[in-house]
């Protein structure tokens, strides 16, 4: 799954794809998922919010300007192209299905932030990414306790969202542990040391570790610098049982993926 952010603050710059005046770029995106196709993306992922630590609120009709255009420039392009929409509102879910056919909604809320979510991605049979995470942007850093461990309190949160989705409807749906959302460190190691306690939901596990946070930190380097220890990360994913990488950098990604199954095989 390779990232494209329609924003001008998410942490890592090289994925985002307005320009300063925050308008899209055209050429860019375009030749970015160009770019992404080519090099084994199997879903391109665009989200117009940030959600990195601290990241100001944008409207809904803010976050509709930002997709629009990349999502009419994408359909007329890029027509055989599979996308998801990263949000947390059923209104731009109904505003993308309606304008660019079915896509795969990509919920960092799981549905806690819009109660209508879940049942509008169940009417619209879409396929849906459900996320952990607790608070907001500007206060989840702070709400790191798991008295029980990182794992089993992930793990439970899930139970309690399989339940939500059977009541809502929601057959199609996605697990993303939520690396880097209210988890320390020390926890996100945790939780991918653990990562398959999640293969009892029998569903498809999404892990979302590029360029992030836990990688770059004990390091002490900067986003921009984690592409090889980034690898590191997916090939241990890739062997605790993940099975979509999101990534900023596909071909690096295709290729670890290339090496695992290869390995694997040996």
């Amino acid at each position: 799954m390779g990232i494209l952010n329609l924003t001008e603050d998410s942490f890592f710059a090289g994925s985002r794809m307005l320009r300063a005046d925050g308008t899209l770029d055209e050429r860019l995106f375009s030749g970015r998922v160009a770019a992404m196709l080519s090099e084994g993306a199997g879903i391109l992922d665009l989200g117009a919010v940030s959600t990195r630590p601290g990241a100001a609120e944008v409207s809904l009709e803010e976050e509709w300007r930002r997709l629009e255009p990349a999502l009419r420039l994408l359909r007329r392009d890029f027509p055989a192209a599979r996308f998801s929409v990263d949000t947390t509102r059923s209104g731009i879910v109904e505003r993308v299905y309606d304008l660019a056919g079915p896509f795969i909604v990509n919920d960092i809320s799981a549905g806690e932030d819009d109660a209508a979510m879940l049942s509008t991605a169940a009417r619209l049979g879409l396929s849906y990414i459900a996320m952990h995470k607790r608070g907001t942007p500007a206060t989840m850093q702070s709400l790191t306790d798991y008295p029980a461990g990182v794992v089993p309190a992930v793990v439970e949160y899930f139970r309690a969202f399989s339940s939500r989705a059977d009541e809502a409807g929601l057959k199609d749906w996605i697990l993303d542990p939520g690396f880097g959302f209210a988890k320390t460190v020390s926890q996100n190691y945790e939780l991918l040391a653990g990562l398959s306690a999640f293969k009892e939901f029998g569903r498809p596990i999404l892990v979302g570790v590029s360029r992030k946070s836990m990688i770059y930190k004990p390091l002490g380097i900067t986003p921009e610098e984690a592409l090889p220890a980034t690898q590191v990360v997916h090939f241990k994913a890739l062997e605790a049982g993940a099975d979509i990488l999101r990534v900023h950098d596909v071909a690096a990604a295709a290729q670890t993926v290339q090496l695992f199954q290869w390995l694997r095989c040996q």
